[in-house]
């Protein structure tokens, strides 16, 4: 099976935030009021504005990469350099998922201890090239979502229609990123999909509202 780089939440969640900063640029016109020359500059506002968090997010998940095999290397280290077993089973078992480290015995969490005793230094912790390609993936996501929600207003002189097909379109999307996400998360995909538009529609107003 291929290597993912990025899981599946990792992708709708970068979706749904390039969705609703799109959003957020396109609800704000005044389509009563706009001009060929305000719709630019929406235009190019939005997808500015999506590039720089796209590239902000892109860097926010290398920090996340690098915080996550720090603490796996701190672990590790204390691990071997320490003479405290209980100390060290506690270490390792903070590191598990809270399910999985209810369901060891102190058998279990003393086998991985002396497993980890046999294992050679760690190198310090770095980002490795599927994290740089993952930083890259998280920066296209969400500045490519922006170009289904800005076409209408490509190919539709009048703002008013252009931002009616503009905001079905990105309520689609918003079912769609909710209905994949209750999936892979063991929720009802349907109502899923609905709550993601609510919740979508919700956080863009508030945005606007603040000046967002």
């Amino acid at each position: 099976m291929p290597h993912r780089i990025l899981d599946p939440i990792d992708r709708i969640s970068e979706i749904l935030f390039g969705l609703i900063m799109v959003l957020t640029s396109t609800n704000a016109l005044s389509v009563i009021n706009a001009g060929h020359a305000d719709v630019r500059t929406m235009l190019l506002g939005a997808l500015g504005c999506n590039l720089a968090w796209g590239v902000i997010d892109g860097v926010l998940y290398l920090l996340g990469c690098l915080n996550e095999r720090g603490r796996n290397y701190l672990v590790l280290r204390s691990v071997q350099a320490g003479t405290d077993p209980d100390a060290a089973r506690t270490a390792i078992a903070d590191l598990l998922p809270a399910p999985v480290a209810a369901s060891l015995a102190r058998d279990d969490l003393e086998a991985m201890r002396e497993k980890m005793l046999t294992l050679p230094e760690p190198p310090r912790p770095h980002v490795s090239r599927d994290e740089w390609l993952g930083a890259l993936g998280v920066c296209l996501l969400v500045y490519l979502s922006t170009f289904p929600v800005v076409l209408p207003f490509l190919f539709i002189s009048d703002a008013e229609p252009a931002l009616r097909l503009s905001n079905a379109i990105a309520i689609a999307l918003l079912f769609l990123c909710g209905y994949v996400f209750a999936q892979h998360s063991g929720l009802r995909p349907w109502r899923t999909g609905v709550v993601m538009v609510a919740v979508g529609c919700a956080m863009v107003g508030v945005a606007i509202a603040l000046g967002g």
